[in-house]
């Protein structure tokens, strides 16, 4: 349906201009999240295979830290780049905070797995790590949106 008025939509323009604007603030998170992945999986197991073999959970949360740096620029410089949102060191607070939960989420993941049920492979620490990985996503996104990157759209 056409615009009644210049300047004014109908109903059906602002559900379509909606639906449109999330599926591509989906498939860039989706982006900034696959390169995120490989830095955090990628630095995990070089962690894991060299300085840190047997502690699994430090090399989980500084190759997450990293990852959260890498995923925050793209995140904030692309993916979300057209809200206008708080200051920015409110937003890094947020931002940092809510993958703070999500790095609790995929320790507890990992360290579940490899330490109370001694799943102790290479395999296994992965394996965990993707499924806190997943988990963590889920939450960010919501809160990414809901809270972080919140502001009035541009």
């Amino acid at each position: 349906m056409q615009s009644t008025q210049a300047g004014r939509h109908t109903l059906g323009d602002r559900i379509r201009g909606t639906v449109a604007l999330v599926y591509r603030e989906i498939i860039k998170f989706g982006v900034v999240g696959a390169v995120a992945f490989v830095v955090d999986m990628g630095l995990f197991n070089l962690l894991r295979s060299t300085v840190l073999p047997h502690k699994v959970t430090t090399a989980t949360i500084l190759s997450a830290v990293v990852a959260t740096v890498v995923a925050w620029l793209g995140n904030r410089l692309w993916t979300f780049r057209h809200r206008v949102s708080r200051p920015v060191a409110h937003e890094v607070a947020l931002f940092f905070g809510t993958n703070a939960i999500a790095l609790l989420m995929q320790v507890g993941v990992v360290g579940m797995s490899h330490y109370v049920l001694q799943l102790q492979s290479i395999t296994a620490d992965n394996l965990a790590k993707l499924v806190g990985i997943a988990l963590g996503t889920i939450f960010r996104f919501w809160a990414y949106r809901r809270y972080v990157f919140a502001g009035e759209l541009t």
